[in-house]
């Protein structure tokens, strides 16, 4: 299967929304990736439900909203509403996550669970079932413009091993640092997803960039 691009609306011009939107509507990208944060859980502030059904009203791809906020059970019916097709919550804000994915179900999103770089792949051992996505944080979360975490590698090679064993269809994200420097050896170890942030917003072309990105693999056994 040919991997997913993400672009993180985290890295685009907050004044230049509509255009960033246009952007990927136009371009190979396959989602939006949206990074909501509380102040709480990691040290930054994003933006919540109003912006993401605003945004929702100009767009046509679907939303990957990555929640990272404590008690992310309490609203994931108004994320879902806002217009998240798929949404992530992170192991590690989620005393019941059994419970917390099957809700996500429930509305009829897509269920995603995150782990920090600090939290081994053990920790999803019981959870993987239930996930329809599986996002590797690559750089501690919070801030976008990171270096990328190379063990990030064997921990895709890791989930992907339980994956292919188990026979699920869970897909392998990974969230930080990405660009064409990795997306290669990342897409090699086993990831189906990349969020690119900076490595599209902040490039000299953007959409050349997306191009770019979707592009490593093709012609090779990554497709």
């Amino acid at each position: 299967m040919k991997h997913l691009l993400a672009p993180s609306l985290l890295a685009a011009d907050f004044t230049r929304l509509y255009e960033a939107v246009d952007l990927v509507e136009n371009s190979e990208a396959d989602w939006y990736h949206l990074d909501v944060m509380d102040g709480v859980f990691v040290p930054n502030i994003s933006f919540g439900m109003a912006i993401i059904k605003q945004l929702r009203s100009i767009s046509k791809k679907p939303f990957d909203v990555h929640l990272m906020i404590v008690e992310p059970e309490k609203y994931i019916t108004q994320f879902r509403e806002a217009g998240a097709d798929v949404i992530t919550v992170h192991y590690e804000a989620c005393p019941h996550i059994h419970r917390t994915l099957a809700q996500i179900r429930e509305t009829g999103a897509q269920a995603g669970v995150a782990i920090n770089p600090g939290t081994p792949v053990s920790a999803l051992e019981d959870v993987l079932d239930e996930a329809d996505l599986v996002l590797l944080m690559s750089v501690n979360p919070g801030f976008g413009g990171q270096k990328f975490i190379y063990n990030t590698l064997k921990k895709i090679e890791q989930v992907k091993e339980r994956i292919i064993t188990r026979n699920l269809p869970a897909k392998i994200e990974i969230d930080g640092g990405v660009g064409l420097q990795n997306a290669e050896a990342i897409l090699k170890a086993g990831a189906d997803v990349l969020v690119a942030g900076s490595s599209v917003f902040k490039a000299e072309n953007p959409k050349e960039a997306i191009t770019r990105l979707k592009e490593i693999g093709k012609g090779s056994l990554l497709v």
